[in-house]
């Protein structure tokens, strides 16, 4: 499957769907009339408000539309006020917004009524692997440490993330359990509204670890604050993260990442999606783009149209299956 938490996607070696052939061959029919707002479900700081903001900056630098473009933060829900916000303006292609799977696992728990189909799916644009970090002075200091500690008491471990119960962090911690032969129902486990207020309460020695991006916490990894046990990848991070081994390495064997993409509301027509479609490809085509790509330790992920529509149903389908097996659904 192209999406899900098993996906094996090399680091920066994924290449573009290039559906239209080379940059700026789609041809447009609409354009952006006022400014667009590019909503986020998560705090700034977090990889989904860094994800809009560099998509916002790319589309700004490289003049790929003649209005302003502002990013939005709409936190709390889980990511459900995001989805109220963006239904407030079916039909109004001035509107985006960056999910992840939280829009699949929300539907598949109940927490929300709507999915992908209340909406039009535009692009996907990243992957990126979760990262399971510790305080620095934490006693925690091997994933062999974490995995004991998991075994023998899983309330002794407090796990944060961002954004809600039985997001795809959650499922990552949920996963590193079942793997290691745990009960996942017995893990002890803190949402925030964002990744960076997981990651300033990590800070500040109030939970034990935080499941995350690894872009997230890659500058406190280099300036020793923080230390990264275990990656969910199947290959090393480049970087500050060369030295930390995989899962798999441990041991372990499975994969956890989160993909990135950006949906409009319900009701647009051809002429917008085909034109979002564009310019979110030159986005991703973009030399601006890949060294966020390289800045955050993003997967470069592209596919838009029907591919993109088909995935999304695909990995509806593995999620429940995984929420299923870790107790998460009914």
């Amino acid at each position: 499957m192209k999406y899900g938490y098993f996906k094996p996607v090399a680091f920066l070696t994924v290449p573009l769907i290039l559906l239209a052939g080379a940059t700026g061959a789609w041809a447009q029919k609409w354009t952006p009339q006022k400014n667009v707002e590019i909503v986020v479900y998560s705090a700034p700081g977090g990889s989904n408000d860094k994800t809009a903001r560099a998509i916002e900056q790319t589309i700004g630098e490289k003049k790929l539309i003649n209005t302003t473009m502002t990013v939005v933060n709409k936190t709390g829900g889980g990511g459900n006020i995001q989805l109220a916000y963006m239904t407030q303006h079916s039909g109004d292609p001035h509107f985006l917004m960056v999910t992840t799977p939280t829009l699949l696992t929300n539907h598949i728990t109940g927490s929300s009524t709507q999915n992908f189909a209340d909406f039009t799916p535009l692009a996907s644009m990243v992957n990126d692997y979760v990262v399971y970090a510790v305080n620095a002075d934490s006693p925690i200091k091997t994933g062999k440490d974490l995995i004991d500690r998991l075994k023998k008491d899983p309330k002794s471990v407090s796990i944060g993330f961002a954004t809600a119960l039985g997001t795809h962090n959650h499922i990552a911690a949920g996963l590193l359990m079942k793997a290691i032969g745990g009960d996942v129902k017995a893990l002890k486990v803190v949402a925030f509204k964002g990744a960076s207020e997981a990651v300033t309460t990590l800070l500040g020695g109030h939970i034990d670890m935080v499941t995350t991006a690894a872009g997230n916490v890659s500058a406190h990894v280099a300036s020793g604050k923080i230390r990264v046990l275990g990656v969910a990848s199947n290959q090393r991070l480049p970087g500050v993260f060369a030295q930390v081994p995989t899962w798999k390495e441990q041991g372990v064997n499975f994969i956890s990442g989160n993909w990135r993409a950006v949906m409009g509301p319900k009701g647009m027509t051809q002429d917008q999606i085909t034109a979002w479609e564009g310019i979110l490809r030159s986005v991703a085509e973009s030399k601006e783009w890949k060294e966020d790509l390289a800045t955050n330790f993003w997967s470069s992920d592209f596919a838009s149209g029907e591919q993109f529509r088909k995935d999304l149903e695909q990995d509806y389908i593995a999620t429940k299956a995984v929420l299923l097996e870790l107790g998460m659904t009914k």
